[in-house]
């Protein structure tokens, strides 16, 4: 398979997905699969995913992104939603590519998987997309551009919440939300990161069951103090607690 491609969609995903409750306008189903292609091929010079068979891209990349969509689709049309530590696109890729009308910034530190964000989203025409190839901790920092400037952040796999909401939460609007895709210990970090959330001024609002894991809800009360988020590296070396 070459990058244009589209991975073929299996029935599995598309039964998966019914029950989700997500319906697919014309096209956008080829598309999340000319992703998936762009993302494999890429995948043989970059490391961007351990996950590369087909059917598992499926479900680990697309259908995990989707189950966003319940919450996201509560917020306002024309929403602008950050993806912290974007990697290989998912989350962020797969809901440009179903959410249209929403603005989406892809934060990437990695110069290369940055590069590869900026060519699959030109390649899959996604006009709704900017990649900013920076640590999410200066960008925080950044009060013209990017701090408090999100109605939705977004984070998967980027670390424990101890550490992932401060590299977020200053991005978030006050009553914004933070969206974490996590899997079976989200219960045991938030216990972890109960101290963290304090500090940040934000609640949790709920941890939702889905197909594919869990997703920690977190809702920004007041504004971030302006200790944060600290220095690049900082929040992992030295976790709030």
């Amino acid at each position: 398979m070459t990058a244009s491609d589209s991975l073929p969609v299996p029935e599995s995903f598309l039964r998966e997905a019914n029950e989700l409750g997500v319906n697919f306008a014309p096209g956008e189903i080829e598309k999340l699969g000319r992703y998936l292609a762009l993302l494999l091929e890429a995948n043989q010079r970059i490391n961007l995913t351990a996950v590369t068979e087909p059917e598992e891209a499926w479900r680990k990349h697309i259908l995990d992104s989707l189950t966003l969509l319940a919450i996201l689709s509560e917020g306002p049309g024309g929403s602008r939603i950050a993806d912290v530590g974007a990697g290989g696109g998912a989350p962020g890729l797969p809901l440009a590519i179903v959410m249209p009308r929403a603005h989406f910034t892809l934060i990437e530190a990695t110069g290369k998987k940055a590069a590869f964000l900026t060519e699959a989203a030109t390649a899959l025409e996604l006009s709704n997309v900017v990649v900013v190839s920076d640590r999410a901790e200066t960008l925080g920092q950044d009060h013209k551009q990017f701090r408090a400037q999100y109605d939705y952040v977004l984070a998967r796999a980027v670390g424990r919440i101890s550490v992932v909401a401060e590299l977020t939460i200053p991005l978030t609007n006050v009553g914004g939300q933070v969206l974490l895709i996590k899997g079976a210990k989200a219960d045991e970090e938030l216990a972890e990161a109960k101290q963290a959330l304090h500090r940040l001024h934000t609640s949790c609002a709920g941890v939702i069951e889905t197909p594919t894991g869990k997703i920690v809800v977190l809702e920004k009360l007041r504004e971030t103090p302006r200790l944060y988020p600290r220095r690049p590296g900082e929040p992992k070396r030295s976790p709030l607690g």
